[in-house]
């Protein structure tokens, strides 16, 4: 439950520290006292939205903080998420300063809103003081009856599998559509890759045969070359292999006449020496190296069938391979999506796995519309209503993301009539107390242990409000219940009683909220009833009302 709530510079509100204790609390004051502003705040700290307009005119930052008893579920979650704190509940922080930046606390760590959200959903569920209005929306009251039913996950499920469904049918319907173009794409695709198939380059080839065409092409002048360079070194008739060795022998004899020619001889040597590698070279190289006509005519003509076909797909010879591997990837791709009676099949699957989801949701859901329509006819003979019914109808519909049937919200106000829609046929006052009614019974149905009421009694008055009032004190035996209200009937049930009032200071408003003793609710009980004048007379009704 709600232990404590602290408020400072939020809208209208300097500074609040309130605590709370179980049971039914109310909060009341006059129009424009700021009563609601205390469910804003409570709303920031979990998670809602929050802008610079929330920060008091003067003030840097609002600063909002919730304390709360923890459940189970709750301290497993804090626990999960590492926000487990030193004391046996949670404190949720929001802070947004005077140019919208916010920051978000659980248990003193900083958090996301999104975090705050998720766990205060665990905490608090507040019904706000426009609930009635958006009975009147279809969607509205689905929702409703889903939450109220445990649905929520499923209808996600089904929407899932709906959304995933239609995507595949709207992509049958327009290979359809296109069937032509698609078929003229495929047969282009299939001519170039079985031409590129054909052809069958290799990676790294073109590089490979250009060099051997180079080779080929001149292999007459370098047979010649190298016949040429073998006879001056060491076949013709004075070869410079035979001469440098006649003149190394000369030097070797006169360096032992004179030594200064030992460097000349050491120099000589090792050309000699290489001369006649040279020579095993140049034999060795003729003896590899021939003309081949035949051969280079074969290269030539595979040149040229791979540079014409890179000049036609127009790329780089050696990006050949890699074109012929998109090209195939393309037509492959194609060819899969293309197949109207696999893309069928599969349509066919994805359609049935959705009405299997969609079926069960509906069984669900008519279930717990028999049971809600029970309940909620129940409530209506406390609320003047008596002899009146609330049923929920399942339309059938086409499949749609929201399943197989539209929900519909049906009452008749008295016996005897038959239920009509319920925007058609339902006055305020009547909407306002059906509201109350689902309020109550789909608060009683959750495990969230603070309950919080916005003005949802607002269009119900005289006895009805009492009854109102009686409904939810014996909710509050079992939660936490908050109630902004402007019914005397209903304030004078609550166990705990909180006026909000409005003052001035520096020529300002401020908001202020006081916890009120006996005598003080007497007072602010007589208010409610007589307005600004209070007389014995009222007084004395506030007492009755107190006492009742």
């Amino acid at each position: 439950m709600l232990r404590t709530l602290t408020i400072r510079d939020f809208v209208i509100v300097d500074a609040i520290e309130l605590e709370f204790a179980r049971g039914f609390s109310v909060f009341t004051g006059e129009t424009g006292a700021g009563k609601s502003i205390l469910i804003d705040a409570l709303a920031l700290a979990m998670g809602g939205r929050g802008d610079p307009s929330v920060v008091r005119e003067g003030a840097a930052k609002a600063d909002v903080s919730a304390d709360f008893t923890a459940t189970p579920e709750v301290m497993a979650w804090l626990d999960e998420h590492e926000f487990t704190g030193e004391h046996d509940g949670v404190l949720l922080r929001r802070v947004i300063d005077n140019a919208g930046r916010s920051k978000a606390y659980i248990n003193g760590s900083a958090a996301t809103a999104a975090q705050l959200r998720e766990v205060g959903e665990m905490l608090v569920d507040i019904h706000g003081q426009h609930a009635h209005q958006s009975l009147m929306k279809a969607d509205a009251q689905r929702q409703l009856l889903d939450s109220q039913a445990g649905l929520l996950e499923p209808a996600r499920e089904v929407a899932a599998a709906y959304k995933t469904w239609r995507a595949l049918a709207r992509q049958r319907e327009q290979f359809e559509q296109d069937a032509r173009n698609v078929l003229l794409e495929r047969e282009r695709l299939e001519w170039q890759v079985a031409e590129l198939h054909k052809l069958a380059v290799k990676p790294g080839e073109w590089a490979d045969i250009s060099t051997e065409h180079s080779r080929l092409s001149h292999a007459a002048a370098l047979i010649g070359g190298a016949q040429e360079a073998l006879g001056v070194i060491s076949e013709s008739e004075s070869p410079i292999l035979s001469q440098l060795s006649s003149i190394t022998q000369k030097l070797t004899k006169l360096v032992d006449v004179d030594t200064a020619l030992k460097p000349v001889l050491d120099a000589l040597e090792p050309a000699q020496i290489q001369l006649q590698e040279a020579v095993y070279a140049l034999n060795d190289y003729l003896g590899r190296v021939e003309l081949d006509p035949a051969r280079l005519q074969e290269v030539e003509e595979r040149l040229e069938a791979i540079h014409s076909t890179a000049r036609k797909f127009h790329v780089q010879p050696d990006e050949l391979p890699e074109e012929h591997r998109k090209l195939s990837e393309e037509l492959k791709q194609l060819a899969d999506a293309s197949d109207l009676d696999a893309l069928r099949a599969q349509e066919d699957k994805l359609k049935e796995a959705y009405l299997a989801q969609a079926q069960k949701l509906s069984k669900a859901r008519a279930k717990a519309a028999a049971a809600l329509g029970e309940a909620v006819t129940a409530a209506m003979q406390d609320l003047s209503m008596a002899g009146g019914r609330f049923e929920i109808a399942l339309n059938a519909v086409e499949p749609a993301a929201y399943g197989l049937e539209q929900v519909e919200f049906l009452v008749a106000g008295h016996a005897g009539v038959a239920p009509r829609a319920l925007a058609k046929v339902a006055s305020g006052g009547e909407l306002a107390r059906i509201s109350l009614a689902i309020s109550v019974i789909a608060s009683a149905a959750t495990t969230v242990p603070t309950l919080i009421f916005d003005e949802v009694d607002s269009g119900i008055g005289g006895a009805v409000a009492e009854v109102v009032g009686r409904l939810l004190k014996r909710l509050g035996q079992e939660r936490q219940v908050l109630c902004v209200t402007h019914l005397p009937q209903v304030a004078s049930q609550a166990n705990q009683h909180y006026q909000v009032k409005k003052r001035s200071e520096g020529g300002k408003t401020l908001s202020d909220i006081d916890g009120l003793d006996p005598k003080a609710r007497v007072e602010e009980i007589a208010r409610m009833l007589g307005g600004l004048e209070i007389t014995a007379t009222t007084r004395k009704h506030a007492r009755e009302l107190l006492a009742s």
